[in-house]
């Protein structure tokens, strides 16, 4: 934890066995985190000082993720696994089969439903944070970097080793076009704030995609990404981390050309904040 005023490192956060963090994502007080090497999804509470819920994915390298603002949805990009999944908060318990052995005839006389041993009558209790429906969606190889659109109907994954883009419509959770963007390499890609434009780095360059005809509109070689975007809250600026070259490129959404630079040694990951 970092004190961004003061500039001086705070606490750090012991996550135990969950190795491996990599995506974050601030929503409702909390960060919620991936765990590579553990195959999860986590929150963390900052008032507790807790992790108060963790998702299995059981999926290969659970990379980036998206938390909707009112945190019924969270996606997830599983980058060795070439999948995106989808969760979503379900209001009782997720359906599914009944346990072995009961079938169609119900459960055996004397139990009710939801009962056993020591067991109290009626349905299954909702575990603690609620059940979850989780939906596993085939993507290209090397799904990595993804932003979902601003209106939280679409989800754009680059696939970093096919060089292509995959668009997924969220609600009803299947990929419906894959764009052959020419983007190898690609590990991040994020919508302008109006949700106009999709801009995706890969290595060799800043691709800039149109979001609704999916035609690529400009292609700035000057620029080699392959690191964090971020979006000017009013959406006159874009800044892309331009590792190997050691600055943050600084992009005018308006002419769409880079207009500046800000020295800085092998920048990676950017984050937006706003002092309150």
């Amino acid at each position: 934890m970092i004190d961004l005023v003061a500039q001086t490192r705070q606490a750090t956060i012991d996550l135990g066995a969950l190795r491996g963090p990599h995506g974050l994502d601030f929503k409702l007080g909390k960060v919620w985190f991936t765990a590579e090497a553990a195959k999860v999804i986590g929150s963390y509470d900052p008032a507790s000082g807790k992790i108060d819920w963790i998702m299995g994915t059981g999926q290969d390298r659970t990379h980036m993720l998206y938390v909707f603002p009112d945190g019924k949805r969270i996606v997830t990009t599983n980058v060795n696994a070439a999948t995106v999944t989808i969760m979503e908060k379900t209001e009782g318990r997720a359906g599914g089969p009944p346990p072995s052995g009961m079938g169609s005839g119900g459960p055996p006389p004397g139990i009710g439903p939801g009962m056993g041993p020591g067991m109290p009558p009626g349905p299954p209790p909702t575990p603690p944070g609620g059940d979850w429906r989780l939906t596993v969606i085939p993507v290209g190889r090397g799904s990595e970097g993804f932003d979902v659109s601003p209106d939280g109907k679409e989800a754009w994954v680059a696939n970093a080793q096919d060089g292509t883009v995959s668009i997924i419509d969220v609600a009803q959770r299947k990929v419906t076009a894959t764009l052959p963007a020419n983007v190898p390499g690609a590990n991040r890609l994020k919508f302008t704030p109006d949700g106009k434009l999709v801009l995706v780095t890969p290595g060799s360059a800043l691709v800039i995609v149109d979001a609704a005809t999916h035609q690529e509109v400009k292609r700035l070689a000057t620029v080699h990404g392959s690191g964090g975007i971020q979006m000017q809250p009013d959406g006159g600026r874009a800044y892309v981390a331009c590792g190997r070259d050691n600055f943050v490129a600084v992009i005018d959404l308006k002419t769409l050309e880079m207009v500046g630079k800000i020295a800085i040694a092998s920048p990676d990951g950017l984050a937006w904040a706003v002092q309150q």
